[in-house]
């Protein structure tokens, strides 16, 4: 792969993580994703599910301060994000899943009303516009997790589909 098409796929993954397009990653970004998935779900933030959204963002985004903050400033720049947790994705792809697993266990649970552990596909592309993901592709991709054909998304299917996402290679 040419350096251009490595550096326009890292800077597409580094902005599907700053929400407010400001040029770094913070905890208020991770904080707005869980907001934002709250609305889309109707889900107050002081319920058991709003609650542990939120802690969940907050453990996502320390294991991803962990992996790319280096000068302890805590925000993620571009540069931090390229340097440091791309490297660290590429070498250990199943580190990055299981720091955004207790965001993504958090996000499932939201978009299934019922307690089954799974969301269906519909409602999993709803997570992923949220999320930022163009409406266009929200659909696809959602369909693309459902990898046992069952019409849902469970856990198991997203989180090595997330880190996956992430792991770039040259």
């Amino acid at each position: 792969m040419v350096s251009t098409e490595y550096e326009r796929r890292i800077a597409a993954r580094f902005a599907t993580f700053d929400q407010d397009g400001n040029g770094w990653i913070d905890r208020e970004d991770f904080n707005s994703a869980a907001k934002a998935l709250l609305a889309e779900f109707g889900a107050p933030a002081r319920s058991d599910k709003g609650q542990a959204l939120y802690a969940g963002a907050e453990a996502f985004w320390q294991g991803m301060a962990g992996m790319a903050d280096r000068d302890g400033d805590q925000r993620i720049t571009r540069q931090e994000f390229v340097s440091g947790a791309v490297k660290r994705l590429h070498d250990n792809p199943e580190r990055f899943g299981e720091i955004a697993r207790p965001f993504l266990h958090a996000a499932l649970a939201l978009a299934d009303p019922a307690g089954t552990g799974t969301a269906t596909v519909a409602d999993t592309a709803r997570l992923l516009r949220v999320l930022g993901v163009a409406p266009e592709l929200a659909q696809a991709i959602a369909s693309g997790l459902d990898t046992d054909g069952d019409g849902n998304v469970a856990e198991t299917e997203i989180v090595p589909a997330f880190a996956r996402y992430f792991t770039i290679p040259e």
